[in-house]
């Protein structure tokens, strides 16, 4: 942006965020969540590790969880694509097994297993994580399988929305409890959930 320009450099407005204080504070949160648990995460130390004000952080987002939540959607977007091109049996295998990868050993899968589980007993959380991030996302996991059945690819036995929850529900939960997630297990829910043909 040009010296001459109106907007400073670091805006003041509650509805302009400096990019990099922005990334610093997404980073921030992400790394200490894996570090201290969400319990432990704080505004405080979010700005500390950030290098920005509290009250900056507070203008940009009400709470620890819309901040969660803007480095889930955005991790996510990068590192754990739908596949929207026709997806096919082995397509949605991969997809798989990189949320699997994504749930056990990246920081964001990490941020969405906390997100999960602080649902369970907060209201506005629970509402939060399913407007912003898994509402939209179910819909693009629905339409993959629609998509994949409607083009002749797979054949699953179960409706697009019982198959998304039988494929990812057992990922889910080994995560949840801290187990690894064998390529065993998505090939069996693959053979199983997807090439069984409709009677």
């Amino acid at each position: 942006m040009p010296a001459a320009s109106p907007q400073a450099p670091r805006p003041r407005s509650g509805n302009r965020r400096d990019e990099a204080a922005r990334l610093a504070v997404l980073h921030a949160a992400d790394d200490l969540l894996v570090e201290h648990g969400f319990g432990a995460l704080t505004i405080e130390a979010i700005a500390r590790r950030a290098g920005v004000a509290k009250q900056t952080i507070y203008r940009w987002w009400p709470s620890k969880v819309e901040i969660l939540l803007d480095t889930l959607i955005e991790d996510s977007d990068k590192r754990l694509p739908v596949p929207s091109k026709t997806p096919t049996a082995e397509s949605i295998r991969g997809y798989l097994r990189n949320f699997a990868r994504f749930l056990t050993t990246d920081p964001a899968g990490k941020v969405l297993l906390a997100l999960i589980a602080e649902a369970q007993h907060d209201p506005q959380t629970a509402r939060s994580f399913r407007k912003r991030y898994f509402d939209p996302r179910r819909d693009q996991e629905r339409d993959m399988i629609a998509h994949g059945i409607e083009a002749g690819e797979i054949a699953p036995s179960l409706g697009p929305d019982a198959t998304v929850d039988a494929l990812l529900g057992p990922i889910v939960y080994s995560a949840l409890m801290g187990a690894s997630v064998p390529d065993g297990l998505v090939d069996a829910l693959v053979e199983d959930l997807l090439t069984s043909p409709l009677e």
